[in-house]
Formats: structure tokens, C-alpha cells, sequence
């Protein structure tokens, strides 16, 4: 009797157990995944500029501009050091686009835009108002287009 008895508890306590890692492991996948779609680094080859993200915290130390600290990131030129600052984030609640504030790293210039992702892992980033976003290129500034598609950095 007391034996059966506490082999049924043992059971039903190691069913319980599993239960709950299962889905303490399944929710912490989900958040996990949620949260990195915006830690990224995302690349447009056309423009050869590139955005260093992580926009649920400001953890991104801009090179060569350690005075700035950390911040939730930035976009630059490959081949140029000044960047376009992100600033201040809002992210949807569905998780896949946010709205970013942006300032140049001279303060001179700023806008928001919106950054996107869709289901084929494109990024798109949107200049809704402020200033036109401008990188250098070739001894003078390139204008780029309101609408940038970026894709996913490859780690080497």
C-alpha cells in the first residue's frame, strides 16, 4: 500500500515536472524569439550601408565613438564613420516593427522612421517625417531613397 502510494506520487510529481519544463522551455523559446528580431545587424548592399540593432535595449557601442555610450543602435556607411543614431525606440506589440527616432551623430539632423520585418526576414526601414537620411559617399552626400530594404548581416 504505502509503497504503490508513493510511487503514484513520484509519478504524478515527475509528469507535473515535465509538464511544466516543457512549457517553462516553449514560453522562454517564444520570448526569446520575440526578442531578437531587432538584435541585429541588417545589411543594404546597394547603398553599402548597414544598421547595428538591438532595440529592446540600449546596449550598442558605437566604434570609435565611445563618448556617445551605449545606445539601441545606428546606421552607417561600411566605408565612412559618421552613423545616424537610433535614439528612442517603440516597438508594436505584435513584435515585428517599431518606430525609431534618429539623429546624425553631429546633432545637426534628425527623423522617424519605421522598421519592419516581414516573413521572408527583409527588413524595411521607412522615413515617415524630419530630416532626409544622408550618407557619405565619393566626396559628397548621397541622398537615400524614403524606403530601404535591408537583410540579415551574415556572421563570418
Amino acid at each position: 500500500g504505502l509503497f504503490t502510494a508513493l510511487t503514484f506520487i513520484k509519478k504524478n510529481k515527475m509528469k507535473k515536472f515535465s509538464l511544466l519544463l516543457t512549457l517553462y522551455l516553449f514560453y522562454g523559446t517564444v520570448l526569446y524569439a520575440q526578442g531578437s528580431v531587432f538584435n541585429t545587424q541588417i545589411y543594404n548592399s546597394e547603398y553599402d550601408i548597414f544598421m547595428e540593432l538591438n532595440l529592446y535595449e540600449e546596449k550598442i557601442k558605437i566604434p570609435g565613438q565611445d563618448i556617445l555610450g551605449k545606445v539601441y543602435g545606428y546606421l552607417k556607411k561600411t566605408t565612412d564613420s559618421r552613423v545616424w543614431i537610433v535614439m528612442d525606440v517603440n516597438i508594436s506589440n505584435d513584435g515585428k516593427s517599431a518606430r525609431i527616432e534618429m539623429v546624425n551623430d553631429y546633432g545637426s539632423e534628425d527623423l522617424v522612421a519605421s522598421l519592419s520585418v516581414g516573413e521572408n526576414g527583409v527588413y524595411v526601414l521607412k522615413q515617415l517625417e524630419g530630416s532626409a537620411l544622408k550618407v557619405a559617399g565619393k566626396g559628397k552626400w548621397i541622398k537615400l531613397p524614403k524606403i530601404l530594404e535591408f537583410v540579415v548581416k551574415e556572421k563570418k
